[in-house]
């Protein structure tokens, strides 16, 4: 029985860091929440199935992938370089630090903005526009941001559903 409890409040922790992680890069925040959904199953309290538990195994792997491919994928479609995207998570962190939940939102932009701006291009290249570069860094992140909170939501949902 103590057990249980022990499990419950790791899972519940776990799955709190994993809805933080979906905003800061440096936790790995769907994983996690699909630990906790793991862990959970291994209380009386739980009755999530095992065929939940692998789905949400397979679509957190997925999503987790999709998270490092969307922002580079994006930028690299608006004229983006790595330094926009590095960029990016530099000016999440930064910003998140500096101006908590906004810098979330302006941190990213501002970071891929700066990184795209300190990028070397040759003279006489007019194709690569900062700018752009920039909105697509950010819009890339944002996207990666909003399929992992669905996912972890989702997980959320499953668990508040099985006890």
């Amino acid at each position: 029985m103590i057990l249980d409890y022990f499990l419950l409040v790791l899972s519940i922790t776990l799955i709190l860091l994993g809805l933080v992680g979906c905003i800061l890069p440096v936790i790995p925040g769907p994983p996690l929440a699909w630990l906790g959904l793991l862990l959970a199953k291994f209380t009386s309290f739980c009755s999530v199935d095992w065929i939940t538990i692998m789905v949400m195994a397979g679509v957190t792997l997925i999503v987790t992938l999709l998270d490092y491919l969307f922002p580079a994928w994006i930028a690299k479609k608006m004229g983006g370089s790595n330094w926009g995207a590095w960029g990016t998570i530099i000016g999440l962190l930064v910003g998140v630090v500096f101006l908590g939940p906004l810098g979330a939102v302006v941190g990213p932009f501002v970071g891929a903005l700066v990184g795209e701006m300190l990028r070397k291009q040759p003279q006489n290249n007019t194709k690569n526009n900062p700018w752009l570069s920039a909105v697509g860094s950010f819009l890339g992140f944002m996207l990666g941001v909003g399929v992992k909170l669905i996912t972890v939501g989702v997980i959320i949902y499953f668990l508040i559903v099985s006890f």
